[in-house]
């Protein structure tokens, strides 16, 4: 049945299909987008050859860690994106915003019920890892989980690349026939789907499906909302698939030939375009297919040879080729170290070199220490790092080439490596 690579599915548990319920359910927790979605697409599969209505779950917690009304603006601005898309296609979605804690729990154990299968994103990081298993032993039929963080699948690779070097090479080797396998850039195009008209009011009057375009257009709505406020929204800085289109299409107009002055905090060439990677607003699967044709690129000019080198593998552009290293090889060597360790967020979990060189230098003497509080508040000797904290805490975000002397100087003002 599938178009999606098989490498990109996997069951979670054996429970069979139900040839007997009302729908699909596509449970969307990190791919928060439409199109260029293999979570999406396969959910759409499963709905034609069911011939199953496709129902849609978009929920947003109120208690993941950093909650506040930056980020839930952000969400929620896709959110509302997703509404207006699914709603022209005449997809039923169920947007839920869990408006205290715990108010979300057995929505998604009511809806399985109902449902023939359940389709969700394989991601490996934050607390959603833990969220999808204990979500599988409430899921009564058929779960799958879809890969669509990368243009390598994550189980491509069985073990973990501590270089980007090493992984780099296995890129050059492995990544060339995942390139013919893109997932649909509209999942939803072709034949119509089955309908439903609403879901059963013994669900929404429990579960109110939120209004998200009311609250992506007035954030202060989310004063209701037990989330931290003192983290304002960006003004100027919209969340979703229509604000990443247009991001990504002004990056190359405008700032794709400058690309290798990057480095440059005054050149304004980055892309702008990791927040809405980050919340699964836009795929990297579309950023390289609209990057190697604005470039006139094809496979044709990949080189045989897998030397590891960021440079001529691809036979694009030079600018062409720094931005395919940092969107594909500094990105998804993330993903290949999330995904083979569990305890990828612990110190620990350093390279023993790494380790060794910390362990060794931790009693150097430091002519500056600063507390936790201290860095918050930009309250450092050094103006240059001050003015990239502020542009954290102002931006939510900060320069690229800033933020790695950001983090050393965290480390080297700091009484201990831990």
């Amino acid at each position: 049945m599938s178009q999606v690579p098989e490498i990109r599915i996997r069951s979670i548990g054996d429970r069979p299909i139900n040839a007997e319920g009302d729908f699909v359910l596509y449970w969307m927790i990190a791919n928060r987008r439409i199109d260029w979605n293999f979570s999406m697409q396969r959910a759409v599969e499963w709905s034609r050859q069911l011939n199953r209505p496709l129902v849609v779950l978009e929920a947003l917690r109120c208690d993941y860690r950093w909650a506040s009304d930056r980020l839930h603006h952000f969400i929620i601005q896709g959110m509302a994106d997703n509404s207006r898309r699914l709603a022209e296609n005449r997809v039923c979605y169920f947007p839920y915003l869990e408006p205290e804690r715990g108010a979300g729990r057995g929505l998604l154990a009511e809806l399985s019920q109902r449902a023939c299968v359940v389709v969700s994103d394989d991601f490996p990081c934050f607390f959603l890892p833990r969220m999808v298993d204990a979500a599988a032993k409430q899921i009564p039929v058929r779960f799958e989980l879809v890969d669509s963080n990368g243009l390598l699948p994550m189980r491509a690779a069985n073990k973990v690349f501590a270089r980007a070097y090493d992984f780099r090479r296995f890129l050059q080797q492995k990544l060339r026939p995942n390139l013919e396998q893109m997932p649909a850039e509209h999942p939803l195009r072709g034949a119509p789907l089955a309908t439903l008209d609403h879901l059963p009011t013994t669900i929404t009057r429990r579960w109110r499906p939120a209004h998200v375009e009311r609250l992506a257009n007035d954030p202060s709505r989310l004063v209701d909302f037990p989330i931290d406020h003192r983290v304002s929204i960006v003004p100027n800085s919209a969340g979703g698939s229509v604000a990443a289109s247009k991001i990504l299409q002004h990056f190359l107009k405008a700032r794709l030939g400058r690309y290798e002055e990057r480095n440059d905090p005054a050149a304004d060439s980055a892309s702008g375009l990791s927040p809405y990677l980050h919340f699964g607003h836009i795929s990297s699967h579309q950023i390289f297919a609209a990057v190697t044709s604005h470039d006139n690129w094809s496979p044709e000019e990949i080189s045989d040879k897998a030397t590891g080198s960021s440079e001529g593998w691809w036979g694009a552009s030079p600018a062409v080729e720094s931005f395919l290293d940092e969107l594909i090889t500094w990105r998804e060597v993330g993903y290949n170290f999330c995904s083979q360790r569990d305890d990828y967020d612990q110190y620990d979990s350093l390279p023993d070199w790494a380790l060794e060189t910390l362990d060794q230098h931790r009693g150097d003497r430091r002519q500056f220490t600063y507390s936790l509080d201290e860095f918050a508040q930009s309250a450092t000797h050094d103006e240059l790092w001050n003015a990239a904290q502020r542009q954290l805490v102002r931006d939510g975000r900060i320069h690229n080439y800033l933020r790695m002397l950001w983090g050393k100087k965290v480390l080297e003002w700091t009484a201990h490596p831990r």
